[in-house]
Parts: C-alpha cells; sequence; structure tokens
C-alpha cells in the first residue's frame, strides 16, 4: 500500500496528464454561429420579396405572439449583413449557418419569377463572408414557405417535392461554387406540428395526421435535393450536403424498465422519426414508431396505420441521403410511460409523458432547462444509432432576458463544450464542428423579442440595430483562441 502522500502526488499527477488529453479540440474541428433568414433579416417585403407563411400568420394574428410583435424589420441584416461578418469575424467563427428565404428569391415559390435583388442580397453576404476567410454554410429551408406554395397545399401536397426541387436547383446553380456546407430543411419535427394545430404555428390548418403527412413529404423532398446535388452538383462544387434535426436527450424518469423503455421510444419518435429513415443501415421509420401508430390507429377503429409508408422505392432513395449528422440540441427531457396529448396525435401515440428535473435550472424560453450532461448523452446515442457518422452541432445555445452581462450564457457554453469533448475524446465520437445559436439577438418566433439568445446585443430601439458584444462574445474568441475549454470544467472518472 502506497503512503497516503504519494496517493495524493500520483492522483494529482493522472488527472493531469488526464485533462491535458481531453480538454482540448481535435485539429481541424469548426466552430461557427447561426441565424435563420426571417427571424434576422427584416425587409420583409422589401425589393421584390413574397409572403411567407410567417409574415401572414403574424400579421393576421398577433396575440399569437407574446409581445405582439413581428419580424416585418427585426435584427435589420438585410441592410446590415455587413455588421454580422464583423461580428462573426471580431469573435473568430470559422463559419456562418444562415438560411436562405425562399419568398426572398422567388416570391412566387416557383422559378416563374426570380427575383435578382434576393439573388443579389445572398452573392453580397456569401462574398462578404468569404472574404473574411468564413465559410457559408447555408440552411434552404428554415421554417418560412412561401405563403403561394402553402395556398396549394404547402408540405402536405406532394408537389411540393418538385417545388423544392426547383428551389434547390437555383441556389446550386447560383451559389455552389462557393457554398460548401448545405441543409436542406431545419428541424422538420418543428415546422410540421403547423399542419396539426390551429394556433401559434404556421400555417395552422390542424389537419388529421398533418404532422405524419407533411413530414412524409418533406423527408421525400430533402431526399430529392440531396440526389440533385449527387448526380448534377457534387463532382464540379466538392461540397457537401444534409439535414438538420433537433433533439432534447431523453432520459428514464427512474431506472425502472418501464421508464427506460419509454426513454428509448422518446427517442424514436422525436430524432429517430426523421434520423431513422435517413441515417439508419435499414432506412424507413422507426419499427417501435410503425408499430405504436399502427397500434393506436387500430384502437380508434381505422383499418391502415396513420403514420404513412413509404415502399421499397422510397425507403431506398431516402436512405443514406447525407454527408454528415446535423444536429440541433438545447437541453434535456425526463421520459416516463403514460399517454399523454389529445387521442390521434403523436403524443399519445408515443405513449410517453417527458418532463423535467426540478434541479435543472430554467432559462428564459420555458422550453429550454440547463443540463449539460444530455450534451454527451445525445451524441453517443447517435453515434451508435447511425454506425458513428460524423456529427456537426448545428445548434446550441441559452435564452435570458437580454443584456450584455450574460455570465451564465458563458457557464452553459463551457459546460456543453465539456461534454461535447468527453464525447469526442474519451468516447471517440465524431463530431466535427459546433455552432453557436446565435451571433446576434433576434425574433425568436412566437417569444418575440422577449427572450435573447445572441452573442451581440442588439438595439431594437434603433432602427439602425446597433450590435453590441456581450461576455459570452468574448468567452467564445477566448475558447476558439486556446482550443480547449479549462480543465476545472473536466472531474477525474468522467
Amino acid at each position: 500500500m502506497w503512503p497516503l502522500g504519494v496517493c495524493m502526488v500520483v492522483c494529482l499527477f493522472s488527472q493531469s496528464i488526464w485533462a491535458a488529453d481531453y480538454n482540448t479540440f481535435p485539429d481541424g474541428f469548426l466552430f461557427g454561429a447561426a441565424t435563420a433568414a426571417y427571424q434576422v433579416e427584416g425587409g420583409w417585403n422589401a425589393n421584390g420579396k413574397g409572403e411567407n407563411i410567417w409574415d401572414h400568420m403574424v400579421h393576421t394574428h398577433p396575440e399569437w405572439i407574446e409581445d405582439n410583435s413581428n419580424a416585418d424589420d427585426t435584427s435589420n441584416s438585410y441592410y446590415h449583413y455587413d455588421e454580422d461578418i464583423a461580428a462573426l469575424k471580431e469573435v473568430g467563427f470559422h463559419f456562418y449557418r444562415f438560411s436562405i428565404a425562399w419568398s426572398r428569391v422567388l416570391p412566387k415559390g416557383d422559378t416563374s419569377y426570380i427575383n435578382q435583388d434576393g439573388i443579389d442580397y445572398y452573392n453580397n453576404l456569401i462574398n462578404g463572408l468569404l472574404a473574411d476567410n468564413i465559410q457559408p454554410m447555408v440552411t434552404m429551408y428554415h421554417w418560412d414557405l412561401p405563403q403561394a406554395l402553402q395556398n396549394v397545399g404547402g408540405w402536405v401536397n406532394d408537389t411540393m417535392i418538385d417545388y423544392f426541387e426547383q428551389y434547390a436547383r437555383l441556389l446550386f446553380t447560383t451559389y455552389g461554387d462557393r457554398v460548401k456546407w448545405w441543409m436542406t430543411f431545419n428541424e422538420p419535427g418543428v415546422f410540421t406540428y403547423g399542419y396539426a394545430t390551429s394556433t401559434s404555428t404556421p400555417p395552422t390548418v390542424n389537419l388529421p395526421n398533418g404532422d405524419y403527412l407533411a413530414s412524409h413529404v418533406v423527408l421525400k423532398a430533402h431526399a430529392r435535393a440531396y440526389h440533385v446535388y449527387d448526380d448534377e452538383f457534387r463532382s464540379t462544387q466538392n461540397g457537401k450536403i444534409s439535414i438538420a434535426l433537433n433533439s432534447n436527450y431523453m432520459y428514464p424518469k427512474t431506472d425502472s424498465d418501464d421508464d427506460v423503455y419509454a426513454a428509448t421510444v422518446a427517442m424514436q419518435f422525436n430524432l429517430g422519426w426523421y434520423a431513422h429513415p435517413i441515417f439508419s443501415t435499414d432506412g424507413d421509420y422507426p419499427a417501435v414508431m410503425k408499430e405504436r401508430v399502427a397500434a393506436s390507429s387500430t384502437a380508434q377503429g381505422l383499418t391502415s396505420s396513420r403514420l404513412p409508408e413509404f415502399g421499397d422505392t422510397w425507403v431506398n432513395y431516402i436512405k443514406g441521403t447525407h454527408d454528415f449528422f446535423g444536429l440541433n440540441h438545447y437541453t434535456s427531457s425526463l421520459a416516463s410511460l403514460g399517454a399523454d396529448g389529445t387521442v390521434g396525435t403523436k403524443y399519445y401515440d408515443m405513449g410517453v409523458t417527458l418532463g423535467i428535473d426540478p434541479t435543472w435550472q430554467t432559462s428564459a424560453a420555458s422550453w429550454l432547462y440547463y443540463c449539460p450532461w444530455g450534451m454527451r448523452k445525445i451524441l453517443n446515442w447517435i453515434s451508435k444509432e447511425y454506425n458513428n457518422v460524423s456529427i456537426i452541432i448545428t445548434e446550441n445555445g441559452w435564452a435570458d432576458e437580454g443584456g450584455l452581462q450574460d455570465d451564465f450564457r458563458t457557464t452553459y457554453f463551457y459546460n456543453y463544450l465539456a461534454e461535447m469533448l468527453k464525447a469526442i475524446n474519451i468516447d471517440k465520437n465524431s463530431v466535427i464542428g459546433y455552432t453557436v445559436w446565435s451571433i446576434i439577438d433576434n425574433w425568436e418566433w412566437t417569444l418575440g423579442y422577449t427572450v435573447k439568445l445572441g452573442l451581440y446585443q442588439v438595439d431594437f430601439s434603433d432602427l439602425n440595430r446597433g450590435r453590441t458584444a456581450k461576455i459570452s462574445a468574448s468567452t467564445m474568441s477566448s475558447i476558439i483562441k486556446g482550443w480547449s475549454i479549462p480543465e476545472e470544467y473536466f472531474t477525474a472518472g468522467d
């Protein structure tokens, strides 16, 4: 047996060596920040831009937004994108993930009329980024469908596959010589809910099985865009294309077999719904999802499942349509068995009740709780489920009520990034990039301007929308320059 003093020295030495191995980012790792067109651009009807479904909803039902606001001007990036580029450069980000407003380049939704002003705006943004050695990462669809296409049914109409193909081909043709990172859709699990609700999420049409039907079309449209790129553009443009999916990590509420099973079901109904058809070896929807929706449908007296079937041709066409896994992750949930929601909805079909641990710190957004340990868990889950696919964290951030002294946001970043590094350096997952949401304060959907997630404060009282760096901007800059997370955020035995 070693004397106590010797043991303490050996243990401290071992921990120091361990920390040196595991608190640094791998070579070639990419840091970026993200926005969405509708949330930051403003200029909602400027210079030929068409109306989109969010324009339509907030102008028709301002009462559905917490502060009765809209994004007509928001952060005014349409006029001040150069200031966004300056902020990205100041922090030291390698890429900027932004979305293109479909109705700014195609006001009618199709290529019968191309708005040159919209084309020029994104050319100027892309060229400005590249001039400062910042790579553009483009999301084609971040929730803002042209209203003209919603008028013909939107995402529950199979013709949307063809419309999206037209739009995607235009983007590849116009910007693909400079854009090497593409995302087809952002968080389909969120925007397709607009087809299963009558308030707050456009298009608010509340169709029977609307979210299942819309998701079915979106997955087909994603695959179509991927194959267009693969067949027509990849050989000359040499880019990468995928999709950005969102998910909490689903912890079992207890260690009971039932709750462990509930957490598995919840992961498949939330992330697996979209990931399994694209990233799994077999393709198609997760087996547990197909089984539970079919059983729920039978219990309702229906003769077929409310979850649509792809058939072998579409299963094979969708399977493998990715070059990386885009993950938006902010928080976690606790899962327990027990039906939640209305009969005939996804939440009822899932048969799982989701909650939170009351010890988790709350943010200014009701859905976002501080649970950094879920980051490592979900990265491990994805890597195991989908053959160690390369992952880019395409969104991660913290909501507060605003102000330059955003100390807890820095705590959030340090701890979430530490958990990510454990997933990379200890668990050997292939995580190749990380994206902060967001570079600037913006209009946060139905929460309006009541919450802030930016590294830079935006003065919404002034039409010039001046940007001012917060403490968190300095924190992210020091992380990137130091290429590590301080050892204090790691503990021996993790």
